[in-house]
């Protein structure tokens, strides 16, 4: 990977971290359906003048714009304003990693390994850890957050599972794809925002928006969404998926940090083992059959000088 590319890779993944931060400071004052509406507003329009639709059934987009956007982030934007801390979140929230395995193995008959099993395993524990340690520091985290967060896992992951099946059998850009289903979770949201939080919490909020709410919603549509999806798609175009995919661990490694430095959240010692846990799941989950590889060719090698 060249080093443009390099710097690149680490903008996209530091952008995404510090995502969840900018979600909690644009959460101020502002309703969360409301907040994930006009995001999303800002990424179909005007770019749907320009860019030309993606060709693929109607059904297809509005599967991948319910799950992988407003399934998504309905939930996410939710748990982060009823409490749940913004580092917490961005680890969290890579539970879709493992979801997206089993899903794949239950609809697509994906093949799942033995690290994968091990990896899922693990993160659990560490999950679990989270859960039972509530209260700890000041990076809150409750049964129901938990519940919200890991639903915007299973969503992001449902996401996943229909990107595959329309990349599979479709031909299509995936900054088409981006935009145009943006439109769904665009109306989604605000129908959903209209019945739920009304229609005087909206006018109030638009009313009185502040200049925080609405950098939150041009870095959440233009930088986190456009240019972070864009960058991604580049890079996995020119080079291999298991090149590019590991970098997603530093994610909540910025999420973590930019909360602790932005937000003043500080962990537990029991929310910092969870956190590690976690983490470690992932890392086997990402790295394990290259580690299994590695290992079965210096067996077969020590075998042969023998």
């Amino acid at each position: 990977m060249s080093i443009r590319d390099r710097f690149l890779a680490l903008i996209i993944v530091m952008v995404w971290g510090i995502n969840f931060v900018i979600i909690k400071v644009g959460l101020e004052g502002m309703p969360p359906l409301l907040l994930a509406g006009l995001r999303f507003a800002l990424v179909a329009f005007p770019a749907i003048f320009f860019v030309k639709r993606p060709q693929l059934p109607w059904r297809w987009l509005i599967a991948y714009g319910m799950t992988i956007s407003f399934g998504q982030f309905a939930l996410l934007f939710w748990a982060l304003k009823v409490g749940l801390a913004a580092g917490l979140a961005s680890l969290i929230l890579q539970a879709q990693a493992f979801i997206t395995l089993v899903l794949g193995v239950l609809l697509l008959r994906e093949k799942i390994r033995v690290h994968n099993i091990f990896a899922i395993m693990i993160a659990g524990i560490g999950i679990y850890i989270l859960a039972v340690a509530q209260g700890q520091g000041t990076a809150s985290v409750t049964w129901f957050t938990l519940l919200l967060i890991l639903g915007a896992s299973f969503s992001w992951a449902t996401g996943n599972i229909v990107n595959k099946v329309i990349m599979r059998h479709y031909q299509i850009p995936t900054m088409s794809l981006v935009i145009w289903s943006a439109l769904v979770p665009t109306i989604s949201f605000a129908i959903a925002s209209f019945f739920v939080e009304g229609l005087d919490v909206i006018v109030n909020s638009l009313m009185n928006i502040h200049w925080y709410n609405v950098l939150s919603i041009v870095y959440l549509s233009l930088l986190a969404t456009i240019v972070g999806y864009g960058g991604w798609s580049y890079l996995l175009s020119r080079y291999e998926t298991g090149l590019v995919a590991p970098l997603s661990l530093l994610v909540p490694a910025f999420g973590l940090l930019s909360a602790m430095l932005l937000l003043g959240e500080n962990l537990g010692f029991y929310q910092i083992i969870g956190v590690f846990v976690i983490a470690l799941g992932l890392v086997i989950n990402v790295f394990g059959q290259k580690w299994i590889i590695r290992k079965k060719m210096k067996i077969e090698l020590n075998t042969d000088l023998k």
